[in-house]
């Protein structure tokens, strides 16, 4: 595999019209990556998985180069149209289209010839590869006092055009002072056996408020990484709901760095994962300074031969007095053949806090599915209804009710 990726970064070089200092910038990254190679349980932050393997599994062959000279089709009928919104569009990698039609263009700004560094995890493997393979990242810039009036869905598509394929993918996002966005990555995959590396930056100065819903729900055999890292000022707001079904493997990291007093930061998810799926949440919230908060709720329901795990960390820095920390993750094994990993954390340096940890797994509650069968219930019909009751939990800290609605319209929970 080696060999045929510094062959395909050959190639992408070729292609590109890089500078020779981002050129040897790019070799530093893939050196890197060569160095270290995909992650395995080796890595405490991959003790429940092995990349490499899983990659060796279900991807033959593995190609780093992806022809993106030509523009590819974009399949209109994925579109939500239910919802009035701006669009990002991704087809194999390449960018097809950034409509932003319904905001005050110059309230908002893309800037397509920025460069993103790997300043956020130096070990982290898959970040030297994303770095040494993609050649733009956009920056999208939201002004100061500037509100989007309409949520920006990011369409992450592939076609039947490509298999075996690595893509890389990076955003970087800018929010200003007193400006919000709502972000939604719509997962939409044709293509089979790829391995999809994604990396999203976001930076949030005072009192500025994100809201980002990621939906996997499109049933492939893709493998998936996606990465956030998040950067706080003071009195802003990070809220981040991810729906993790539809890849055969997928991991989602992300990185929060409460660095003003008065930030906030809430991640909920929900993993919904049948036929040997295997996909994770790895979560890392640094409580830097003081008066800062984090919520986490992740739940999982799990069936026929698959596996999930959390790993959630909550830190706090000796000068982060009056922290208040909470992280719950919880699971319903619908088979003895499925699998539930926690690994809750807690590194604390400060005496003036308020931080908890929690988890628990187990099935359904019979009881509760007789009380509801002397109601005129079939046994299917109970068992969805608790199953529904108990992801709604997470669905309801969705805090715009628009997106809330229409999360569960496309996810098929029902009040």
């Amino acid at each position: 595999m080696n060999e045929q990726i510094k062959i395909d970064f050959e190639k992408i070089i070729e292609a590109s019209d890089l500078s020779k200092s981002d050129i040897e910038l790019k070799r530093q990254y893939l050196d890197k990556f060569l160095e270290n190679g995909f992650p395995s349980r080796k890595l405490e932050n991959w003790k429940f998985s092995d990349l490499d393997q899983i990659i060796k599994k279900n991807i033959s062959d593995l190609s780093f180069y992806n022809d993106n000279s030509r523009p590819n089709k974009v399949d209109t009928s994925i579109f939500v149209n239910s919802l009035e919104h701006n669009k990002i569009i991704f087809v194999n990698g390449r960018i097809e289209k950034i409509d932003l039609n319904y905001e005050d263009q110059d309230k908002i700004k893309v800037d397509d010839n920025y460069k993103l560094e790997n300043k956020f995890e130096s070990n982290n493997s898959l970040l030297s590869l994303n770095n040494a393979l993609t050649n733009k990242c956009y920056k999208i810039i939201v002004k100061k006092d500037y509100n989007l009036n309409k949520p920006l869905v990011v369409y992450h598509t592939t076609n039947n055009k490509i298999k075996s394929k690595n893509i890389n993918l990076k955003l970087d996002f800018k929010l200003e002072q007193n400006s919000s966005l709502r972000l939604i990555d719509l997962f939409h995959d044709s293509a089979e056996n790829n391995f999809i590396n994604i990396f999203y930056n976001f930076d949030l100065k005072e009192n500025a408020i994100l809201k980002n819903y990621k939906i996997d729900k499109i049933q492939n055999e893709n493998i998936r990484y996606s990465y956030n890292n998040i950067d706080q000022d003071r009195n802003s707001i990070s809220e981040t709901f991810i729906f993790s079904s539809g890849s055969n493997f997928s991991k989602n990291e992300i990185k929060c760095n409460l660095n003003g007093e008065y930030s906030s930061a809430f991640v909920n998810g929900i993993f919904s994962l049948n036929d040997k799926k295997h996909h994770e949440i790895r979560t890392v919230i640094n409580h830097l300074v003081e008066n800062t908060k984090s919520y986490q709720l992740i739940k999982s329901v799990l069936e026929k031969n698959t596996k999930s795990a959390y790993q959630g960390k909550i830190f706090v820095d000796s000068k982060a007095q009056k922290t208040d920390g909470y992280q719950l993750s919880k699971a319903i094994l619908l088979d003895e053949t499925s699998e539930f990993n926690a690994k809750p954390e807690l590194e604390i340096y400060a005496d003036d806090v308020k931080c908890s940890h929690g988890s628990a797994s187990g099935s359904l509650d019979e009881n509760s599915i007789f009380y509801l069968m002397s109601r005129g219930l079939s046994y299917q019909q109970s068992k969805e209804l608790l199953i529904n009751g108990f992801l709604l939990d997470v669905i309801e800290k969705i805090t715009d009710l628009e997106i809330k609605n229409l999360v569960k319209n496309i996810i098929g929970l029902k009040e």
